[in-house]
This record gives structure tokens, C-alpha cells and sequence, in this order.
């Protein structure tokens, strides 16, 4: 199953758009060089008319060996010179080259592989990053990070029910998130954060976001409602094109709310294979949930449940709702 034909559009502009600036810059860098160095301008003039000469020598006809011998001797002592110019100013012929992004196919998004046209690496990539924009241009990603995360709501009162206090436990909590974010990488480990309503799972998963969209990573954030009702639509959906792939090739996932979407024989199937699948394919998940775990067993399965958390780290919250402390 594929990207729509949105997605795969919106990753055409991207590396359309890496093209056209890199040989912007590329010929802005020429000027810039052949202003310092007008020697180094003409000797390319020349260059360029050695090689028309040699187009119409072809065309012309008559001794055309010899006539085309001459031309690619001249070619040639005029590339050596116009090097020699380059190299005696501090440049090389690379310098006058555009800087692609992708060296294998210089920005146009596709290989000629056994004589066959394949879709450049870059081009999978862009339709990733393409689809995280898609998804993520609603949520609050921009709005959570660790420098505006506090503990002073969190309590240093020891509650007999939890080996520690809430300030204990969030200040472990986010030391974690905060080590998993600096070493973040496609071999991370699942976290699975459970706890009531208000206590910063949603915060904290974003400030994890936020910290590995940074070192150039796909990250996708949407509530498990939202992603049951893509799948859903994409199961239904006679369009062969569809925005499924991006939950599974982005970098990291991560699912919101879990255990508030409408629970259906449907919704279940979609979340167990989309966890399933990531975990078979190696990439991470983060996991937010209000719920306990006997009520995602009665939601799910306990086969589910036992899934999750034997692949996760678990990070258990618990205290008083910070939203009702800030009121």
C-alpha cells in the first residue's frame, strides 16, 4: 500500500525544491568566483565554444577525425588550464558544482538501476517527511517541550499506595524522556506511559517529538481515535492510494489516548497489527494511556496488553491533575 496522491506530490516539491536550491546556490557561488577570477570565466567561455565547434564539425562533414582529434586536444589543454587557474586561487571545479542533498541521484528523486527508472532513497524519505508534516499540522507539537515541563505541581507527599512520592516519580520519569530523546535512534526502545488524566503523558511524549524531529527523524503524533479513523477509512476506501504507510515508516510513533477511540472488532485489529508491525520491523512506539491495564485487557485482549508491555518501557504516572493545580 502506497502514499496518496497528496503526499506523493507534497514529496515531489521537496526534492524539486532541494534541486532548484542547490543549483541556485551553485550559480550564485560561479558568479561569486568568476568575478574574483575573470580568467577562470573565459577559459569556460572557450570551453563551451570548443564544444559547438565540435557539434558542428560533425554536422559539416569532410575530415571530420582529424577536425574532431583537434577539437578534443584543444578541449582538453583548456580544462587542464582552466583547473590550473581554479587550483592556483584556492578553488577546485567541484566548487562551480551544485551541492545536491542526494549525491546518487543529484535531486531528482530516481536511479537508473539494471537499466531500470527506481525510486531513489531521498524520494521514500521525502514522502515520510511529507506525510509527518500532513499529520502533524494539527497537533500541539510545538507547544510541549521539557523547558516548560515543571514538577513543582507534583507533590512530595508519599501516597501508601505507590512506593514514592509523585515529585519523585515525574522527576525520574522525565530524566528518562530526556535521555531518550538525546540518544534517540531508529533501534530505540517502546515506552508505554500510564497513568490518569492531567499528569503530563501527552507533554512529555511531545517534548520527546519536538527533541527528535531536531535530529532530522520522522515522528508521528496522532490520538488513537484519529489513527483507528484513518485506517479505517484507507480499509474501506476503493482508492489503491493511501496515508496508512506513514504510520509505518515514520521513525517513531506516537499514539495518544489510547483506549478512547470507539471500541469496534475493527479499531482493535488496526491498533494490535499497527503495534505489531512496527515491532516486527524494529521501530519504536511510544504509548499513551489513561487507562489501567485490566481496562485495556477488557478493551483489547490480554494477549494485547501483555504485548506492550513486554516490549516497553513503562512509565506509570500518578498524583493530582496538574490541569485542576493550575487553575
Amino acid at each position: 500500500m502506497g502514499y496518496s496522491k497528496t503526499i506523493k506530490r507534497r514529496a515531489v516539491e521537496i526534492i524539486s525544491e532541494r534541486k532548484l536550491t542547490a543549483e541556485n546556490n551553485a550559480e550564485k557561488r560561479r558568479q561569486r568566483i568568476f568575478d574574483e577570477i575573470p580568467e577562470a570565466g573565459e577559459l569556460e567561455k572557450k570551453i563551451s565554444l570548443c564544444a559547438l565547434s565540435t557539434a558542428r564539425a560533425l554536422v559539416k562533414g569532410g575530415d571530420v577525425q582529424s577536425a574532431m582529434e583537434k577539437l578534443k586536444n584543444d578541449s582538453l589543454a583548456l580544462q587542464r588550464e582552466y583547473e590550473l587557474v581554479l587550483n592556483k586561487n584556492g578553488y577546485t571545479v567541484s566548487d562551480l558544482e551544485p551541492y545536491y542533498f542526494c549525491s546518487k541521484c543529484n535531486d531528482s528523486g530516481f536511479l537508473e538501476l539494471d537499466n531500470k527508472t527506481v525510486m531513489c532513497d531521498c524520494l521514500k524519505n521525502a514522502m515520510t517527511e511529507a506525510a509527518c508534516e500532513e499529520l502533524n499540522r494539527s497537533s500541539p507539537l510545538k507547544l510541549s517541550t521539557f523547558e516548560d515541563f515543571s514538577l513543582k505541581y507534583y507533590s512530595m507527599d508519599i501516597d501508601d499506595r505507590y512506593p514514592r512520592s509523585p515529585y519523585e516519580q515525574m522527576s525520574k520519569i522525565l530524566s528518562n524522556c530526556k535521555k531518550y530523546a538525546e540518544n534517540f535512534s531508529l533501534n530505540s526502545s517502546n515506552i508505554l506511559m500510564i497513568g490518569p488524566t492531567g499528569l503530563g503523558k501527552t507533554h512529555l511524549s511531545l517534548a520527546i517529538a519536538n527533541e527528535v524531529i531536531k535530529k532530522g527523524y520522522g515522528v508521528i503524533y496522532a490520538p488513537a481515535p484519529k489513527i483507528v479513523s484513518i485506517l479505517e477509512k484507507e480499509q474501506f476506501s476503493r482508492d489503491k492510494y493511501s496515508d496508512e504507510s506513514m504510520f509505518l515508516d515514520c521513525d517513531l510513533l506516537i499514539i495518544d489516548d489510547l483506549g478512547t477511540e470507539f471500541s469496534t472488532q475493527f479499531s482493535k485489529t488496526a491498533i494490535y497489527n499497527l503495534f505489531n508491525d512496527r515491532l516486527l520491523s524494529g521501530k519504536p512506539v511510544i504509548i499513551n494511556t489513561n487507562c489501567k491495564l485490566t481496562e485495556l485487557e477488557e478493551l483489547y485482549t490480554e494477549r494485547f496488553v501483555s504485548r506492550i508491555v513486554g516490549e516497553a518501557k513503562r512509565f506509570d504516572f500518578f498524583g493530582t491533575d496538574v490541569r485542576i493545580l493550575k487553575k
